[in-house]
């Protein structure tokens, strides 16, 4: 069944991909219930980072998951609050926080893993279609990053 987003067309695309970022870290977070782990998707990229770059000012942290500073501090608050991750001050810059995981948060990464795999298999195969998702996106960021949405249409 259709609706009124879904006849649209490309007009609504951010609208679409809003509701399938939604649907995908729902069914996340039932992912991480059925296993026992209590983590919210929203979580994922600071996480996902830290495990991987493992001490990070703010600034860095916003530049690797591509969010905005503000929207990067109000997600450092609610893991800081969850005591997943904490800060430091950076002894060269008095001004810097260094934010790193806490040893709860290492083990919620160590607890994780596994369920990454399998939702790494998942994925894969639910995005690999005729027109696969993720190069899709990978394509169109890129086209973005060389001239914007705003920039083109005034073009026309």
């Amino acid at each position: 069944m259709t609706n009124v987003i879904d006849e649209s067309g490309i007009l609504a695309i951010s609208t679409r991909l809003q509701r399938l970022s939604d649907q995908l870290r729902k069914e996340g977070q039932l992912i991480y219930k059925a296993n026992n782990i209590e983590f919210e998707p929203k979580w994922f990229p600071v996480i996902y980072t830290l495990h991987l770059k493992p001490v990070l000012p703010v600034v860095e942290i916003a530049n690797e998951i591509g969010y905005s500073h503000p929207s990067t501090i109000s997600l450092l608050k609610e893991l800081e609050k969850q005591k997943l991750i904490r800060s430091k001050k950076d002894k060269t810059d008095e001004r810097k926080r260094l934010i790193q995981l806490t040893e709860k948060g290492k083990e919620l990464v160590v607890q994780m893993q596994p369920v990454w795999k399998r939702m790494v298999v998942a994925l894969t195969a639910l995005t690999d279609t005729k027109n696969n998702l993720m190069k899709a996106i990978e394509e169109v960021e890129q086209q973005l990053k060389t001239r914007g949405f705003l920039e083109r249409e005034r073009l026309l």
